[in-house]
């Protein structure tokens, strides 16, 4: 854990620090009581302020103990808590100390004490509390009251006998290190996020974690479990924010190697930012939108053979999997379900769709205010997997159809992500909505459409014979009167009289297909030629092709008369 809340002190006091550095350096000796501030929000007794003496030492590290925690310990208990430090004092010299400042750069030395040993108080702290670093201490009183003026870490004393208890100290005296690589050397504040990715893969770099049962590993499985869909980059110090960050590191590392975390810390950006440098620098052609993508994706399939990508390395996830959130379609019928949900920037998703017709449709809808991508996955009936994206318009919405579900593909899942905030992560986060609205049926959308357009097509063609079929039938039983028996003689535009208004009355009764304007007047005028046109065309093949026309003319000559005449009584 790690505590930043006096981080951000103007830097301007680095300068001025230096100017009151001691001028010697005066080792502690064992034996040595010092006061120490505290941190209220970790000691179990909410204390500010305890005493501590100094237990073990040697030339990289200092282990004060809580005195009073100390006393109030079995003789037996002191042996074998001397003896743990003794040990654990070993390791950080030999190992942990020389591998970690190899790799990620040294902490500020000699440093604000102008010693260039590390503190480590021991006190009673709340449950679950591994430990914490308080930046603070780099600085001197004059400038934080409550800095203790050293490279200092603070670790929980009843984990005295735990075997993460080595693990606890690398993870905190990387945040020592990051506090020199960043804050001091290049004026910026490392998010907390990669802070702490950083500091999770420190027991797995040093090999502590060869037993997967006392290992760092196990717990933050455990953490991750708690609630997979938990962002990656906001932070609020609890658990499940460790077991993010824990498996994003092994993930990371395992496929990038411990080198882009260095490279990030050696970044003048932060975040995001720099870890899109330092892939960069190593020459992969990803960003962190890439790999995160590739990430959920591993979570879930966690098979080299789908992608180098896809998959974890580490012994102790190799078997790791994500278990999606499952929804079940009807398995007779058309169906639809919708699916609405919210998710922060940097948080992984994973909704999967099963049961249902033979065809699939799935529309994915995401707030237009954020960006989204939705990779997906298919599962064929024979268990084997395929890795997809699905392509997003403008609004933030895309579609994908699955023909042969259920025969073919037995599931679907989806790994929607918002990736709206990629700077100044430290801010509020919002929700970002978003929805699914799958659909079953037997046809695909593009049948659908087909069928529905030959039922319009057919429905038009029935409702204008029915309209045909009902002029004739009137006519020969005398519902519509007509002025004439029959029409002699050719009539053509601009002719008057009643041979015109016996046409007019015979094409109005052949309904607003024909005629649509039904004017009776006598002249026979552009309304009325229009009309015989569309009669002429009508009956093609009677009227216009027995004289080659493709089409009409208006003229009502000997063939259209005779088709006028057949309707006629």
């Amino acid at each position: 854990m790690q505590v930043q809340n006096l981080s951000k002190l103007f830097f301007a006091g680095v300068l001025l620090s230096a100017l009151f550095l001691p001028l010697g350096v005066i080792a502690d000796v064992l034996g040595d009581q010092q006061r120490f501030s505290v941190d209220s929000e970790y000691d179990i007794k909410q204390r500010e302020e305890l005493d501590a003496v100094l237990q073990v030492a040697n030339s990289t590290i200092y282990f004060y103990i809580e005195k009073t925690w100390w006393a109030s310990l079995s003789e037996n208990a002191r042996e074998q808590g001397e003896q743990s430090l003794i040990a654990l004092a070993d390791e950080f010299e030999q190992n942990a100390y020389p591998r970690l400042t190899q790799t990620f750069g040294s902490e500020w030395k000699p440093g604000i004490d102008n010693d260039p040993i590390i503190t480590v108080l021991f006190h009673e702290m709340r449950e679950h509390a591994g430990g914490y670093t308080n930046y603070g201490d780099e600085f001197l009183r004059l400038q934080n009251p409550k800095s203790n003026e050293r490279e200092m870490i603070y670790l929980n004393a009843k984990n005295l006998q735990s075997p993460l208890l080595k693990s606890f100290l690398a993870h905190e005296f990387v945040h020592v290190i990051t506090f020199n690589q960043k804050n001091r050397l290049k004026d910026v504040t490392e998010e907390v996020w990669l802070n702490e990715v950083r500091a999770e893969y420190a027991s797995t770099l040093l090999g502590y974690d060869l037993s997967y049962e006392t290992s760092v590993v196990k717990q933050r499985v455990e953490n991750f479990l708690s609630d997979s869909t938990n962002s990656l980059t906001e932070w609020f110090n609890i658990t499940v924010d460790y077991g993010a960050v824990h498996l994003f590191s092994q993930y990371l590392v395992d496929q990038y190697g411990v080198q882009v975390l260095a490279d990030s810390l050696n970044s003048h950006e932060v975040g995001i930012v720099s870890l899109n440098d330092a892939l960069a620098k190593g020459k992969f052609e990803k960003t962190f939108t890439q790999v995160f993508s590739d990430w959920l994706i591993a979570l879930f399939l966690n098979d080299c053979s789908y992608g180098e990508r896809y998959c974890y390395h580490n012994p102790h996830l190799v078997n790791f999997r994500i278990i999606p959130q499952t929804n079940f379609l009807p398995g007779v019928g058309n169906s639809t379900l919708t699916l609405n949900n919210s998710t922060k920037d940097w948080a992984g998703n994973w909704v999967k769709i099963l049961g249902g017709q033979e065809v699939l449709e799935v529309k994915f809808q995401g707030n237009s205010s954020a960006l989204f991508d939705v990779p997906y996955i298919i599962e064929n009936v024979d268990r084997t997997f395929s890795v997809h994206t699905l392509e997003l318009n403008l609004e933030g919405g895309g579609s994908v159809v699955l023909p042969k579900f259920n025969s073919e593909v037995r599931s679907i899942i989806f790994l929607p992500f918002s990736k709206t905030k990629s700077t100044k992560l430290e801010e509020p986060y919002l929700s970002h909505p978003f929805s699914f609205v799958a659909t079953a049926s037997s046809r695909t959308p593009q049948e659908e459409d087909a069928l529905i357009s030959q039922l319009l097509s057919q429905i038009e063609f029935l409702r204008k014979e029915i309209a045909r079929l009902q002029t004739e039938l009137a006519l020969k039983l005398g519902g519509v009167k007509v002025a004439c028996n029959s029409i002699s003689g050719n009539l053509f535009f601009g002719m008057k009289g009643g041979k015109v208004s016996c046409l007019q009355e015979f094409l109005k009764a052949q309904g607003e297909e024909i005629y649509p304007e039904g004017l009776v007047t006598g002249n026979f005028g552009p309304l009325t030629l229009n009309a015989v046109i569309r009669f002429q065309e009508k009956y093609a093949d009677d009227i216009l092709t027995p004289v080659n026309l493709a089409k009409g003319n208006g003229y009502v000559g000997f063939f259209t008369r005779a088709k006028i005449n057949s309707f006629l009584p």
